[in-house]
C-alpha cells in the first residue's frame, strides 16, 4: 500500500462510508423501479444520461469523487473557512432573488444551462460549519442570552431568506440546528416554550376560536389560584401571567390567521389541514376551493397522501417485487421519485424492506452521534450534531409525510430521493464529518 493510500484511509470511519454507499445504492434502485420503461436496454439506459436513474447514477459518481476530494483535504481547512462558507451561502441565497426560476411554486432554484441548483440546500452545509465555528470559540459562554441570540441568528437568517423564496418546507430544516444548541447548553425552557407554541397553533386549528380563548382564560385563572401566595409576595409574577395569557390569545386570534393568510401558500395551507383531517376554514381559504359530489372540499393533498398510504400498505409483508408495484409504477402517487420515494420501497419490498431501510437510517444516526461524542474538538462535535440533526429532520418528516403523520412540505429522503443538489449536499455533509473524525485526536478551532 502506498504512502498516499495510508494517509487517505488513516482514521477514516469505514462503517459510515459503507452505510452511505448502501443507501446510495438503494436510492438508485428505487428511482430505477419508478422510472424504468419496460423494454428499454438496462445497461444502455443507465449510461445514457436521458433517464432519471441514469442521471442519478452520474450524480452519485460525482458525489463519490467529491467525497474522495474532501477526504484528501486538510481537516483544518473546514474550521478555518467556516465563516467564508456561511458568507458564500448567504450570497447565493441573495442571488436567487434576481436570477431564480419558478419551478412547481417555488422561487428558490437557479438554472445554469441544463442544470438546476438550489442554494438553500447548500446553505445547510454552511450553517452547520458556521454554527460549529461559533459554538467552539474559546471564549464561548452559551449561558449568556447574547450568545444564544447570535447562534439563533446564524440559523434563522438563511431560514427567513428561504421562506421569502416560497420554500417554507426547506426553511424548516434550519430549525433542526437548535438541537445542536440544546446539546451545547441551551436551557430546556426553550424546548418547553417551543412545544407550547406548537401545541397552541395546533389547538387553534382544531378548536373553535372562542372555545380556545375560554380554555386559555381558565388555565390562566388556575395558575393565578395555585400561585396566589407567590403573587402576594411578588406582584410582578401576576403581570407575567397576564402577559403570557394576552400573548397566547393574541397568537390564537391574530398570529395564526396572519400566518395562514399572508405567509403560507395555498398548497401549504391545504397540506396542513389535510394532515389534521379538517376542512379549511373560510378565513384561511386562498383562491378557489373545489367541491366533490357530496359538497365537501376537495383537497389535492388528501389525494396525494391517500395514494401514498395505499402504496405502502399494498406491499404487505414481503412486497410485490422490484418492478411489480402498481401504485408507484403507473403514476398514481405524485412526486414519486422525490418526496414520496419511500412508497416505492414500501410497495416493492413490503414491511421487511421498509424495516431494513429504517434500520439503516437508525444505524446511520447512531453512528453519527457516536462519532460526535468521541471528538476532542468542540468544533467537530458541534458539526457532527449538526449533521445528525439535518438527517434526523429529513428522515422523520419525509417518512411522516408518506403515511400522513406530517404535512407534505416537500423535503427529500436523504441519499434516496432523486436530485443532484440534494445528493451532493448530503454527501458533503457526511464526508466533511468523516474527514474531521479522521483527525479526532486534534483540537480544531
Amino acid at each position: 500500500m502506498s504512502t498516499q493510500n495510508v494517509k487517505i484511509s488513516k482514521g477514516v470511519d469505514f462503517v459510515l462510508i459503507i452505510l452511505y454507499l448502501v443507501l446510495l445504492a438503494i436510492g438508485l434502485l428505487a428511482i430505477f423501479a419508478v422510472t424504468y420503461k419496460d423494454g428499454d436496454p438496462v445497461l444502455q439506459s443507465f449510461l445514457s444520461y436521458k433517464t432519471d436513474y441514469s442521471k442519478q447514477f452520474y450524480y452519485g459518481c460525482v458525489a463519490m469523487v467529491l467525497g474522495l476530494f474532501i477526504l484528501l483535504t486538510d481537516s483544518k481547512f473546514f474550521p478555518a473557512t467556516a465563516n467564508l462558507w456561511y458568507a458564500g451561502g448567504i450570497l447565493m441565497l441573495l442571488l436567487v432573488f434576481p436570477f431564480h426560476s419558478a419551478v412547481k411554486g417555488t422561487e428558490s432554484i437557479i438554472r445554469l444551462g441544463g442544470f438546476q441548483f438550489q442554494p438553500a440546500e447548500f446553505c445547510k452545509i454552511s450553517v452547520a460549519l458556521a454554527l460549529a465555528k461559533y459554538l467552539s470559540l474559546p471564549e464561548m459562554d452559551f449561558s449568556r442570552p447574547k450568545s444564544q441570540l447570535i447562534a439563533a441568528a446564524i440559523t434563522l437568517v438563511p431560514a427567513m431568506l428561504t421562506i421569502m423564496q416560497k420554500e417554507t418546507g426547506l426553511a424548516l430544516v434550519f430549525f433542526a440546528f437548535f438541537l445542536v444548541m440544546f446539546r451545547e447548553g441551551l436551557p430546556p425552557a426553550y424546548i418547553i416554550v417551543g412545544f407550547a407554541a406548537a401545541a397552541l397553533v395546533v389547538s387553534t386549528l382544531l378548536l373553535d376560536k372562542n372555545l380556545l380563548a375560554v380554555i386559555l382564560t381558565v388555565i390562566a385563572a388556575l395558575v393565578v389560584f395555585l400561585y396566589q401566595r407567590k403573587i402576594k409576595r411578588d406582584r410582578g409574577f401576576l403581570v407575567k401571567i397576564i402577559f403570557i395569557w394576552l400573548l397566547c390569545v393574541g397568537v390564537q386570534r391574530f398570529g395564526v390567521p396572519f400566518l395562514f393568510t399572508h405567509v403560507f401558500e395555498k398548497h401549504q395551507v391545504e397540506r396542513i389541514f389535510s394532515t389534521i383531517g379538517k376542512d379549511i376554514p373560510e378565513e384561511y381559504i386562498k383562491g378557489e376551493i373545489k367541491l366533490d359530489s357530496k359538497g365537501k372540499q376537495k383537497n389535492a393533498a388528501d389525494y396525494n397522501v391517500k395514494q401514498s398510504k395505499i402504496a405502502v400498505g399494498s406491499g404487505g409483508i414481503m412486497g410485490k417485487g422490484l418492478l411489480s408495484g402498481t401504485q408507484t409504477r403507473y403514476g398514481f402517487v405524485p412526486e414519486q421519485r422525490t418526496d414520496f420515494i419511500f412508497d416505492t420501497i414500501g410497495e416493492g419490498f413490503g414491511f421487511v424492506g421498509s424495516f431494513v431501510l429504517l434500520g439503516l437510517y437508525l444505524l446511520l444516526l447512531f453512528r453519527i452521534v457516536t462519532i460526535a461524542e468521541r471528538q476532542r474538538s468542540a468544533f467537530s462535535r458541534c458539526y457532527a450534531y449538526g449533521v445528525a440533526s439535518v438527517f434526523f429532520f429529513h428522515i422523520s418528516i419525509n417518512l411522516g409525510m408518506t403515511i400522513g403523520l406530517a404535512p407534505v412540505i416537500g423535503i427529500p429522503l436523504p441519499l434516496i430521493s432523486y436530485g443532484g443538489t440534494s445528493l451532493l449536499t448530503f454527501t458533503v455533509l457526511l464526508f466533511i464529518l468523516i474527514r474531521l473524525d479522521a483527525d479526532r485526536q486534534m483540537v480544531l478551532r
